[in-house]
């Protein structure tokens, strides 16, 4: 497998040309190189679908917003570029109010939203890159996606 962006851009572009020229933006999942791993996971296996950021951390970092149409390579935890997304939909909502089906769309643990709201007050308790850190009512970038490669591999089915 190609690892430098630019090598790996090219090669996604040899199988769908009509993929623009520039390279996009990379970046993985979470804060730690096995999150990053275990999500990126998530997204191959066509389970994750959403991600959560938060608007304080974009605005600390003075990172740009996610915008719809949006692609984006992903990286394992060591840095590989492994898959390309497409964002389909970005919306800003309060925490406490970040609705079940997003908890759903990120595909981790139960899928519920009781395990989501655990998760992410947890991660931006710890892992925040804004002093404010976690706010029950903080800003949510609340990001969809599609994956564009490779295509989502699904697990067998078992006979019963």
């Amino acid at each position: 497998m190609t690892t430098t962006l630019d090598g790996f851009w090219n090669a996604r572009r040899d199988e769908a040309p009509e993929l623009p020229a520039e390279v996009p933006e990379a970046w993985s999942f979470g804060a730690t190189p096995e999150q990053a791993d275990e999500l990126l996971g998530l997204v191959l296996r066509g389970v994750k679908d959403g991600t959560a950021s938060s608007l304080w951390d974009y605005e600390s970092t003075g990172d740009p917003l996610p915008a719809t149409g949006e692609r984006s390579i992903v990286t394992d935890g060591a840095g590989v570029p492994r898959a390309v997304i497409e964002t389909t939909d970005v919306r800003i909502v309060p925490f406490d109010t970040v609705g079940a089906e997003h908890a759903r769309a990120e595909g981790e643990g139960d899928r519920s939203l009781e395990h989501w709201r655990t998760v992410h007050e947890a991660y931006w308790r710890e892992h925040s890159e804004n002093p404010r850190g976690f706010e029950p009512d903080m800003p949510v970038v609340c990001e969809r996606f599609r994956l564009i490669w490779p295509t989502p591999t699904t697990p067998p089915t078992v006979s019963a």
